[in-house]
């Protein structure tokens, strides 16, 4: 089992990345060393002892729950369609609060039946937020880079401004942001405290030419940070947020057909060494000494 080090606390795991059963992909995070695990729905409802065992399991592991994912096309449609996402929405976070998780995970609407009217979009989002608040939940909305409507971050911004509900913020996805090209320094206009998840990710193209190889790398040609053609990218992204103030959470979400086909415990052993390089090198964050731990316990004891 790999010695967990305090200067990777920050960075977790994401489920789509391991084969296997639910139980087994834990495993493999909990002894590459994570403390975190973000949740794919499907680990949950797809297990084959039931929803009541799959959370056992996640409570079982040890592990916090950094989000769970994802509401898609929820924002901006009407009539019949509004009222069916709404249930999905309302069920989606029922299970979200089951796993003990704090954080929903919400991507832009793709759908053509979705309104480009952003007033009636930060509508939707706020009652969602709205649903969500009562258990706790903060919802995290992202920009998906083929997006109808909202597409970058900067979009996605606007829209939770616009919502202004306390637990709706934003969330970060590299991929998306590489994908589009979209201005880094733009986070300089988002507040670090209503970011509520960034997720991190590297591909192994110089470029993407079209939106058909945008979508078709983002669910199968993802990497770890550091492992890809934009290393430079992942930790100027990473720099910017801490040097804005952000201090929560980054999740590695690496959608990947080649790591379906090996051990989880490879994977998450690529895994571990991204979170490493981010937090040693990128970082620089020290590993808290034995000592210092101690006296900090002690002192708020």
């Amino acid at each position: 089992m790999t010695q967990f080090n305090g200067n990777i606390d920050s960075f977790g795991m994401d489920t789509i990345s391991l084969a296997g059963p639910l139980e087994g992909k834990l495993k493999a995070m909990r002894e590459a060393g994570f403390t975190q695990v973000m949740l794919s729905a499907r680990d949950i409802v797809g297990h084959e002892g039931g929803v009541e065992a799959a959370i056992r399991a996640v409570k079982d592991s040890g592990l916090r729950v950094t989000g769970f994912q994802v509401l898609r096309d929820f924002e901006g449609l009407s009539g019949g369609l509004r009222e069916y996402k709404v249930d999905i929405a309302k069920a989606m976070l029922a299970l979200c609060s089951a796993v003990g998780s704090k954080v929903l995970l919400v991507c832009s609407s793709t759908s053509t039946h979705a309104t480009d009217d952003m007033d009636a979009i930060a509508t939707d989002l706020r009652r969602l937020a709205m649903l969500a608040l009562p258990r706790g939940i903060k919802v995290a909305f992202e920009g998906l880079s083929w997006g109808r409507t909202i597409n970058e971050f900067p979009q996605a911004w606007d829209a939770v401004c616009r919502a202004d509900m306390p637990n709706l913020g934003l969330g970060v996805d590299s991929f998306h942001a590489f994908a589009t090209r979209t201005d880094l320094d733009l986070l300089d206009e988002v507040d670090p405290d209503k970011i509520f998840l960034v997720q991190l990710a590297d591909f192994m193209w110089n470029e993407i030419r079209s939106v058909e190889e945008r979508i078709n790398t983002a669910r199968h040609f993802r990497v770890f940070p550091g492992e890809g053609a934009h290393s430079a990218e992942v930790a100027e992204l990473v720099r910017k947020l801490d040097r804005i103030g952000y201090r929560g959470d980054y999740s590695f979400e690496v959608f990947n057909d080649d790591y379906q086909q090996i051990p989880p415990a490879t994977v998450a052993q690529r895994a571990h060494k991204s979170a490493v390089w981010l937090g040693e090198t990128v970082l620089q964050r020290s590993v808290p000494l034995p000592g210092q731990m101690r006296l900090k316990r002690a002192r708020q004891g």
